[in-house]
């Protein structure tokens, strides 16, 4: 387990302003001060939850060119047939996870092939399992297209808890199955959508793994 680079910065400020607290408090109070503890305890359990908001699992997989892995660690929230209107405009299944401040922020390739498409959108921050938070919200986009069975839609959204969002993919990359795509700062959610003939393997409320589960599997090569 490693710290994630978008993390070391906000680490070292927190543990800054923390710090510019409690070294008065010692020098003040000193450690036997009931009220030293109050401000320390708390401040140790934060700056924890902070560092762990970071952190980022080396997680071996083995590629598996006809599965879609889950981008994201958290909850199944939405799996269901819908009008996808930003690109592919026809109907295409998607797939939501739900990443509470409490998981990895990681987001990962499903798939493997090349970046056809990106695009960051600026928006509201309405709770992430909001049924109008895939459009409204802060959010970008990416397009894989997979060299055999087509393009999937991969949707970052920012939440009423998530202030930022980062995206890696440019249009033109090469996009690895298993590599990482981007960062979402405290939690939120990812979307994708998927090809209307993709066999679904998961269900709403189902606990998912980034890069372990594999959420569906293409079943339509392109020709």
């Amino acid at each position: 387990m490693t710290i994630h680079k978008e993390g070391i910065t906000i680490i070292a400020v927190t543990f800054a302003l923390l710090s510019a607290v409690m070294c008065p408090a010692y020098y003040f109070l000193g450690c036997s001060s009931v009220w030293f503890w109050v401000l320390l305890v708390p401040a140790v359990v934060f700056f924890t939850l902070v560092v762990s908001f970071f952190r980022s699992p080396n997680r071996a997989i083995q590629k598996n060119e006809n599965a879609i892995l889950c981008p994201a660690d958290g909850k199944v929230v939405v799996v269901e047939r819908v009008m996808e209107n930003e690109y592919f405009k026809d109907l295409r299944i998607q797939i939501s996870v739900f990443m509470s401040p409490l998981n990895v922020h990681v987001n990962w390739y499903p798939i493997g092939g090349s970046v056809n498409y990106t695009n960051y959108h600026p928006g509201k921050n309405l709770v992430a399992w909001h049924p109008k938070s895939s459009e409204l919200n802060e959010r970008s986009t990416i397009v894989v297209e997979h060299p055999e069975f087509g393009e999937i839609l991969i949707r970052q959204i920012a939440g009423a808890v998530a202030r930022r969002i980062v995206t890696y993919s440019k249009k033109g990359d090469s996009a690895e199955q298993g590599e990482q795509l981007g960062f979402i700062k405290f939690g939120s959610r990812v979307d994708l959508f998927l090809p209307a003939t993709a066999s679904v393997l998961v269900q709403p409320d189902d606990k998912v793994v980034g890069l372990q589960t594999i959420l569906a599997e293409f079943n339509t090569k392109v020709l």
